[in-house]
């Protein structure tokens, strides 16, 4: 138990970190590569604006780089020009008719293309219906005039990489800090486990000391009682002696049980044996109860399945979900056992009628002392601990215990073994 519960904690924190850092990563990385799309967008629109060439920079507007002003009827550009910019910008233009016909194209400024890949590039432009976006390495920027299509491409290749190089990097450094995190927890998650480990512990041994101390003053009142009616005879006194030292025996007995069953270096006794056998003895042993209470039990069981596991405990795991059904299931109710192979795993399920139940309540069974009983009526028997010796058996054999009901009046346990 301890166990699951550190590697959930160690899974929440890394769920978390894993969270948190790609939200960041991917909020900075998208960042950069608007800040790529639109600075480029810039450009690409100045180079439009001016018929996909640089102006030269009149010598005021040098010293003070200040923005050139806007063609009229165009909106302002916020791009602020600097004299470097014409000599480090690799671009190239392409003038088509409004039937995609090439006109010229304007390749001076980029040595990568020549005029036929240009025109090629502007054909799959002026073919899409899209305006800008990227081809290749290239942003691109279509613009319809009265009697033309131009259409300019700047190379963004140098940003790319560098926006490439930033993600492959903020990603490496992410796993690296990941690992770390990682080692962190596992250290510790000991530490923090530690308080509750001990306190596990100290009530997993004061349940099974407790059990044993109990045994020897139950043992001596039943051996009372004995004398008692072997002197007076039987009454109704010490038939409910009778009754309630065996209920309490039981319930010592289930509690020793299920402590020794969770104790983290038990060993359990496996061997091959038939698991249908078992099941078939179970259903036999529980008959008799069933009918004396007017109520149906049937199976289901392929014979001869065969498992690797403790007997002792499977049998008791068999005994302990009938034992549930019967008591809990209402006056002529019905129930059933099913035992089927399904892949590799055995499929054990143990069905019953049943007052109203909720998904509260279901949520719950498998704990301890639980019952659906919130009055803790004894009539039937139970101490609320059953299905928790069931699910701590299940956990013991590396399998899966489930209960639902499909129609509110019904339990279905399922074992996957």
């Amino acid at each position: 138990m301890i166990k699951k519960l550190q590697a959930r904690f160690i899974l929440i924190s890394m769920l978390s970190m894993v969270l948190v850092l790609t939200v960041i990563m991917s909020s900075v990385n998208f960042l950069n590569y608007q800040k790529v799309v639109t600075e480029a967008d810039h450009v690409l629109r100045f180079l439009s604006e001016h018929k996909g060439k640089f102006p030269p920079l009149p010598p005021q507007e040098t010293a003070d780089r200040k923005p050139l002003k806007p063609q009229e009827g165009k909106k302002p550009n916020l791009f602020h020009m600097t004299p470097e910019m014409p000599y480090e910008t690799r671009y190239f233009s392409v003038l088509l008719t409004e039937n995609g016909n090439l006109i010229s194209t304007d390749t001076k400024k980029i040595a990568a293309i020549d005029a036929k890949t240009a025109s090629d590039y502007a054909a799959r432009v002026w073919s899409s219906k899209e305006t800008s976006g990227f081809l290749s390495c290239y942003r691109y920027l279509k613009e319809t005039s009265s009697e033309n299509i131009q259409i300019t491409f700047l190379d963004c290749s140098r940003d790319l990489d560098t926006f490439r190089s930033f993600l492959v990097s903020s990603i490496l450094v992410s796993l690296l800090g990941l690992c770390s995190v990682l080692c962190l927890v596992l250290v510790f998650s000991k530490i923090v486990m530690k308080p509750i480990s001990e306190s596990y512990e100290k009530q997993r041994r004061f349940i099974t000391d407790a059990g044993h101390e109990l045994k020897t003053p139950v043992t001596i009142i039943n051996a009372n009682r004995e004398i008692l009616e072997l002197e007076y005879g039987e009454n109704e006194w010490s038939q409910g002696i009778q009754k309630q030292t065996a209920r309490l025996t039981d319930l010592t007995n289930q509690l020793i049980f299920l402590s020794r069953m969770e104790e983290p270096e038990r060993r359990l006794q496996k061997i091959e044996f038939c698991i249908s056998d078992l099941a078939e003895e179970a259903v036999q042993s529980f008959q008799a109860p069933a009918a004396t209470q007017n109520k149906t039990l049937t199976s289901d069981i392929t014979p001869l399945l065969p498992f690797y596991g403790d007997e002792a405990s499977i049998r008791q795991l068999l005994y302990l979900l009938l034992d549930n059904a019967v008591k809990y299931s209402p006056p002529s109710g019905s129930i059933e056992l099913t035992l089927k192979k399904r892949g590799k795993n055995i499929c054990l399920t143990v069905y019953n009628t049943s007052n109203p139940v909720s998904k509260e309540h279901l949520s719950r069974l498998f704990d301890r002392f639980y019952r659906t009983d919130a009055s803790r009526n004894s009539e039937t028997g139970g101490c609320g601990i059953g299905l928790s010796l069931a699910r701590a058996i299940t956990d013991a054999h590396k399998g899966k215990i489930s209960a639902e009901s499909k129609d509110g009046v019904s339990l279905l346990i399922t074992v996957s073994l």
